[in-house]
């Protein structure tokens, strides 16, 4: 009954740890859950922005590529590049450059030499520079569209330049015509906007950004050929294009200056750009923390209602209690009377039961001083073989056998203390044991009387590092029963051997004792175990020894076996829980 209420009261005040945990996996669940579709919506727009800004970027892009085309095929361009009207030529281009809201426009002779530009007004103008190593240049003057994006050598701003070839009526390429778009106003909105873009080239350089700290960045670091052409191209002018902190960290996810964030790309325009979307991932972390502390409070109203309805049973339970106490109350007072007469023969049985408890005083007060005297007269009958060692061996021997003897008092002293367990029953001596400890120490028990029998005792180990947890003195005393049990079947046959045996089975750390006697002659280990049965001569023994080494080995979990030897003798073996099964040696 006491057991029930201690394992009730122990689930009781178990049930607010299982509610913290039960609590804590659900906010896991939800965080991790939230966290898994707050990255499925934000990558569902990023993929929408991207698309979106994928739309601006090329409508800006394309919106002025027909543009040098038609110039072109402009008469007064055409004259033009034969030297006729070029201060008209000039006005006439800067007009359009205003009305089309161009940085420039302007002309080249096959040579790349500026004749005639929108900017002939202007206190930095291209006429007279020469553009011939400009990319843009050699493929319109090869008869193609040219299309670059780079710094301009001249202003040392970036643009976008398209160029087309200028033909007579001949067919003949006689110059060509060039316009140069400012994309910088996009980079400028997209921060504004508060997105995360950036625009790479083939080469990884970052020609647009919404972080002006990343232009003319390069996403990998670039090979020194390739590094010796843009420079010689002067694409970004004086630009040292070092390497960003940039990299893929998985699918769709990237890593930018120690940042995390969702990424997304799309090839951009006939130059082969790229645009790259970024969206932070701690968005997503910080909506999963929010989905938690929503669910946080959710189940703290939860609980705060069951507490509430639970206090109202709990009210109900004990105005239903009250009014089984009032009726109980009426019943008692109904039986008094036969309470009355009852008295006597209560007191009568009280008296009996005081004397049956007496008897059962009286009955473990001679069990416990028989076990006493058992425990007690085994380390005293090797105290007096040492103390007969002393005398024989002299002085010099003095200072071990004087230790042996101070090992021996205190395990008497250990063994008087072992009283207390039977008054209060408790393992507060348990402790991880080595079981080679303990059969060394309990054949340093038997050492002197083995040695008086002439029978040796050795030990062998199956496996090695077994430990168990229990009481070394109570695991020493168990063996030491057995060994002198083994000593006295040897006592008729001078030079015969013990044999303690240490292996492992079934994760169980096991010792067999065996002897070289007479075996067990039929007797079952049963009628060996009960308390003063014994087969020596009288005087010899109590029979107490396998009764208190079952108890012992009960009470630290393990067991005890007996049989006859393969060889004759007998073979008395104990085992126990190893602590650490997964590391027996073999």
């Amino acid at each position: 009954m006491a057991r029930a209420v201690q394992r009730g009261q122990r689930g009781r005040a178990l049930r607010p740890l299982a509610f913290a945990l039960a609590a804590v996996l659900v906010l896991a669940l939800v965080f991790f859950g939230a966290a898994r579709i707050l990255k499925a919506s934000e990558q569902a727009r990023a993929e929408a922005r991207l698309s979106l800004y994928h739309a601006t970027l090329t409508e800006a892009l394309e919106r002025y590529s027909h543009l040098p085309y038609l110039l072109a095929r402009d008469p007064f361009v055409q004259r033009g590049t034969a030297g006729i009207g070029l201060a008209g030529l000039n006005r006439r281009l800067a007009d359009f450059a205003a009305r089309t809201n161009l940085e420039a426009i302007y002309l080249m002779d096959p040579n790349g030499l500026t004749i005639a530009a929108s900017n002939y007004a202007d206190p930095v103008t291209f006429i007279g520079k020469s553009y011939a190593f400009r990319p843009y240049f050699t493929e319109a003057r090869a008869g193609g569209s040219g299309a670059f994006f780079a710094i301009g050598v001249t202003t040392g701003r970036p643009g976008y330049f398209l160029a087309e070839p200028v033909r007579n009526e001949a067919g003949d390429i006689t110059g060509v015509i060039a316009i140069k778009v400012d994309v910088s106003p996009i980079a400028s909105l997209w921060a504004e906007g508060g997105e995360t873009l950036f625009v790479s080239n083939p080469d990884g350089v970052v020609i647009l950004a919404s972080d002006p700290d990343w232009q003319y960045h390069t996403l990998a670091p670039l090979p020194e050929a390739r590094r010796a052409e843009i420079a010689k191209a002067r694409q970004f002018a004086d630009a040292p294009l070092p390497a960003l902190d940039f990299a893929e960290a998985g699918p769709d996810v990237a890593r930018l200056s120690g940042t995390r964030y969702l990424h997304r790309s799309a090839p951009l325009g006939r130059l082969s750009w790229r645009l790259h979307y970024l969206a932070p991932e701690r968005v997503i972390w910080a909506g999963a923390l929010i989905a938690a502390g929503a669910a946080a409070v959710l189940l703290l109203i939860a609980t705060a209602i069951a507490l509430y309805w639970r206090a109202r049973r709990i009210r109900s339970a004990l105005d239903a209690a009250q009014a089984d106490r009032r009726a109980l109350r009426a019943t008692n007072a109904a039986l008094e009377h036969e309470i009355e007469e009852r008295r006597a023969a209560e007191k009568r049985a009280a008296k009996a039961q005081a004397e049956l408890a007496q008897a059962s005083k009286m009955a473990a007060l001679g069990q416990l001083s028989a076990s006493v005297t058992h425990e007690l007269g085994q380390p005293l009958s090797a105290m007096r073989n040492f103390l007969v060692a002393a005398e024989i061996g002299a002085s010099e021997r003095d200072g071990q056998l004087l230790a042996r003897l101070s090992g021996l008092v205190a395990r008497m002293e250990a063994i008087t203390r072992e009283l207390r367990f039977f008054a209060r029953p408790g393992k507060d001596a348990l402790a991880d044991v080595a079981l080679e400890e303990v059969a060394r120490g309990a054949m340093e028990m038997v050492e002197a009387d083995a040695r008086m029998a002439g029978v040796s005792i050795t030990l062998e180990q199956a496996a090695t590092g077994l430990t168990v947890r229990g009481d070394r003195l109570r695991l020493e005393q168990v063996l030491v029963n057995l060994l002198r049990n083994a000593l006295a079947a040897n006592a008729e046959t001078s030079g015969s051997a013990i044999t303690l045996r240490l292996y492992a089975e079934n994760g169980q750390a096991c010792i067999d004792v065996a002897d070289e006697g007479p075996g067990l002659r039929g007797t079952g280990l049963a009628q060996m175990q009960e308390p003063f049965h014994t087969t020596r001569a009288s005087g010899e023994g109590m029979g107490l020894g396998l009764a208190i080494s079952t108890a012992i080995l009960q009470e630290h979990g393990g067991w005890l076996r007996a049989a006859d030897g393969p060889n004759g003798g007998a073979v008395f073996s104990f085992g126990m829980p190893a602590t650490q099964p997964e590391g027996l040696a073999a």
